[in-house]
């Protein structure tokens, strides 16, 4: 089970289809426009302007180290609606002059660009910035140092270095080598990179053949000298935190902000994490005008929203118009224009089921207290869907435990691996079924009415495991009367890292540890009466996510000859309660 591994340059290919169907206005277009930089370097902007323009407009500007070509449609709608639009290749990319770095030059070049966009006389000196994932990060890090005439933003998708890209909560994928080759050469390799066929069975052999994770580059093509760099920093360090906007930075973006993720997106937990930090350093009148949209989508949906997100169904209400939602934010923000409709409450969530919109003054506010569903089983029996333990609303009266085997040679998952389709990712359980015996599986009882979950789920486990390290993930579903399921969220965990992400302590095999599971996505679905839920606490054993061989070395370098078959247990007794909290909200 993952997330989609789609990159922007998908995103951006979704969007300009989307925008290409409308007649546009009559607009002019400037190629490779000179933007110089403070130290010499000169960038390369396509600039899109309405034809004739009799005034200075508001700017917009968006960053990418893709192909500023994709984006002509984008410029385009924009240009037709009363905007001038400014697509930049990022230093090193395009026809942009300087060495691309990734992350590392955004935030004082977006700087001096926004700057010199505001001195042109068909700008009126107020720039917007626009664009998602890595056009997103790149607005965080331009805002960090608060160029002046910024005077809005609507960060999408976006990721934050360390925590979701390269490595999400400190497990790597091999996607990494992937998009790195995307961006290798000045121009992307869009079509190379979107080949499916091409690269999964690449990634399957390397998967069966124990190659270390670190030697995925040279697998791929030629040796990349950024990713040894990135593996050469497991942890969220000082390294990865020099990539985002510091407190002090944070409590200087004093601008509107729209940020906008999916609840399937898989830089859900960058877009939250730059969104919390700013509310928790801005100023009480910045607060208030940074808003928050959390949709049904995927990574590429928070572009170009559909009616199905990897085989679950989205009401009409979902499917929102992306074009004219970010109209609408930049006409209220540069041109004093009202607020958009969907923006009732600085928080929009989607609540799938329901298939409506709701809103609340925050992310804590939303639902109530989390409901505990305690681990339970009989015999020590939780090893299959058809064998399941239970998820009780009580805490165990005698001691129990139940226990799964990894081993690191089994590749079986490498077969499984076909059934992972796109099309039907999040309601597919039948990787799940055919993992039986090498897993734990825990069900409620079938819902008396129904029921909205709402928020985060959070699943604390007191666990042992008799080798030094591995990864567990856990997984929520909501199962359906019928059978029919639906991923609502999942989060991993290694254990040399249960004790935070910026640290790494291996386990003492065999002794029992409390692991807090709480960095699973934002979900918000009404489960039906007569629906369950199911948790399955299992191994990380795929060929999209690095492989742990459970020695405790470095993991990034292990191979077969350190693999090591890893008991994990996990207890549930009255003094070692085990429990999934799950975000029960009011009844719809």
């Amino acid at each position: 089970m993952s997330l989609p591994r789609l990159c922007i340059a998908l995103f951006l290919f979704l969007a300009s289809a989307a925008f290409a169907e409308e007649t546009l206005a009559p607009i002019e277009v400037r190629i490779d426009v000179a933007v110089p930089l403070r130290d010499g370097v000169e960038l390369k902007a396509t600039v899109h302007r309405p034809q004739r323009q009799a005034q200075p407009l508001p700017c917009l500007l968006t960053m990418t180290p893709y192909n500023a070509q994709d984006l002509h449609d984008v410029g385009a709608y924009f240009a037709a609606r009363g905007y001038v639009f400014a697509t930049v290749d990022v230093r090193g990319r395009g026809n942009s002059g300087g060495t691309f770095t990734p992350f590392a030059q955004e935030a004082d070049d977006g700087y001096d660009v926004v700057e010199w966009l505001a001195r042109q006389p068909w700008c009126n000196g107020r720039v917007g910035m626009w664009g998602a994932s890595y056009l997103g990060y790149a607005q965080w890090a331009a805002a960090s140092r608060a160029p002046p005439h910024l005077a809005a933003m609507a960060p999408s998708a976006s990721p934050m270095p360390g925590l979701d890209f390269p490595m999400r909560h400190n497990i790597w994928r091999p996607y990494v080598v992937r998009w790195l080759m995307l961006v290798a050469e000045r121009t992307a390799q869009v079509r190379l990179f979107s080949d499916h066929a091409y690269w999964n069975p690449r990634l399957a052999e390397a998967f069966t053949a124990h190659a270390p994770y670190a030697s995925l580059d040279t697998l791929f093509g030629s040796a990349n000298a950024t990713f040894q760099e990135w593996i050469a920093h497991p942890l969220l360090d000082a390294y990865w935190r020099g990539f985002r906007p510091s407190d002090a930075q944070y409590a200087r973006i004093d601008l509107p902000v729209l940020t906008i993720t999916g609840q399937y997106d898989a830089d859900q937990p960058g877009a939250l994490t730059a969104y919390r930090e700013h509310l928790a350093n801005a100023t009480p009148p910045a607060r208030a005008k940074h808003w928050l949209v959390i949709g049904p989508w995927d990574h590429a949906g928070v572009a170009e929203p559909q009616a199905k997100v990897r085989g679950v169904d989205v009401g009409p209400a979902g499917v929102v118009d992306m074009n004219a939602l970010h109209r609408a934010w930049y006409d209220f923000t540069l041109k004093d224009g009202p607020k958009p409709e969907l923006l009732k409450a600085p928080v929009a969530y989607y609540v799938g089921g329901l298939e409506q919109w709701k809103y609340a003054e925050s992310l804590a506010a939303i639902g109530d207290e989390p409901q505990a569903w305690y681990l339970s089983s009989a015999n020590g029996r939780a090893n299959d869907i058809y064998a399941s333990g239970d998820l009780v609303g009580e805490r165990a009266k005698r001691s129990g435990a139940d226990c799964y085997v990894y081993d690191p040679l089994d590749v079986s998952d490498a077969a499984l691996d076909p059934l992972n389709t796109p099309e039907r990712e999040f309601v597919d359980q039948r990787r799940v079924a055919l993992r039986g015996g090498k897993q734990l599986v825990y069900h409620t009882a079938p819902f008396d009415a129904d029921t909205e979950i709402a928020g985060f789920f959070r699943l604390s486990a007191w666990i042992a495991i008799d080798q030094p390290d591995t990864d567990i993930e856990a997984a929520v579903y909501a199962i359906a009367p019928d059978g029919g399921s639906i991923l609502l969220s999942f989060d991993r965990v290694r254990a040399r890292h249960r004790g935070g992400l910026h640290q790494a302590t291996l386990a003492t095999p065999g002794k029992v540890e409390r692991y807090d599971f709480e960095r699973f996505a934002f979900a918000a679905r009404v489960v039906p009466k007569g629906a369950r839920l199911r948790l399955v606490v299992g191994p990380v054993n795929s060929p999209h996510v690095q492989k742990n061989y459970n020695s405790g070395g470095e993991v990034s370098r292990e191979t077969a000859k350190d693999a090591r078959k890893v008991r994990v247990t996990v207890y549930h007794d009255a003094r070692r309660a085990s429990a999934l909290y799950v975000p029960v909200a009011a009844r719809p």
